[in-house]
């Protein structure tokens, strides 16, 4: 299959983005307290999966998600405990998983929604759309029969392209969420891999709270994702990420 190069532009915006979070992680380096603390780790490894599951509407608080890590009885709905405990076992599992590999992406997909979707570690097998409140479609997802060719072919991409890393997590973010290769959870995957493809560029992005940049900032990142469907390339919402970053 050829490896298609995903739309988007690269802006002099994106290069000084690029530039400035080049020179903070730099900074972040050298101070390294990261990799030192692991309390400091734990306390943003919560952050992010508290960031990343709130974006998907789950009710826990920061203090409750962290009540359940710590194996503390919490009065929530079990979906949402679950969804939590999934969510921490595959974040502690990143750095066993290979960025570029189909099943690995298939497995962390089954552990993040371990017992709560019928197609759980397996692309979906059903036609999919994104609907808003009012019932109006934003988006088709592919075909289903489309959808292991489509990620493969972005997964090569993503690996073998000469493109710095911090623009290309951000295309493959974005080309996930296109595709919508799941039943449920690509949201929550796509970021979990968007960190995972960061902390093989520099393993600070494995301990920084992306995903709750995001949830700050929830209505801009659906804002740029609408934004790039519209203008049919993710030149937008690379942009946005940046900024988040």
């Amino acid at each position: 299959m050829r490896n298609q190069k995903p739309p988007f532009e690269i802006t002099n915006q994106m290069i000084d983005y690029v530039a400035e979070i080049a020179g903070l992680v730099g900074k972040l380096s050298a101070v390294a307290s990261l990799s030192a603390n692991p309390m400091l780790r734990r306390s943003n490894r919560i952050r992010t999966i508290h960031g990343s599951l709130a974006i998907e509407q789950n009710t826990l608080s920061l203090e409750q998600v962290t009540a359940v890590l710590n194996g503390k009885h919490v009065l929530a709905p079990p979906k949402d405990i679950a969804e939590v405990k999934n969510a921490y076992e595959i974040y502690e599992r990143l750095d066993e998983l290979d960025p570029y590999s189909v099943d690995d992406l298939l497995t962390a997909h089954g552990i993040m929604t371990r017992g709560l979707v019928e197609e759980s570690g397996v692309f979906r097998s059903r036609p999919v759309g994104v609907v808003d409140s009012e019932g109006h479609v934003l988006h088709f997802g592919t075909l289903p029969q489309y959808v292991p060719a489509l990620v493969t072919e972005l997964l090569d991409w993503t690996k073998t392209s000469e493109v710095h890393m911090l623009i290309r997590s951000c295309v493959f973010h974005y080309e996930l969420e296109l595709i919508h290769p799941f039943a449920d959870g690509n949201g929550r995957v796509g970021r979990l891999w968007h960190t995972l493809l960061l902390s093989k560029w520099n393993s600070a992005f494995a301990w920084l709270p992306v995903e709750s940049i995001i949830h700050d900032r929830q209505q801009e990142y659906y804002a740029a994702i609408n934004a790039s469907n519209g203008a049919g390339e993710s030149t937008i919402f690379i942009e946005f990420m940046l900024s988040a970053i």
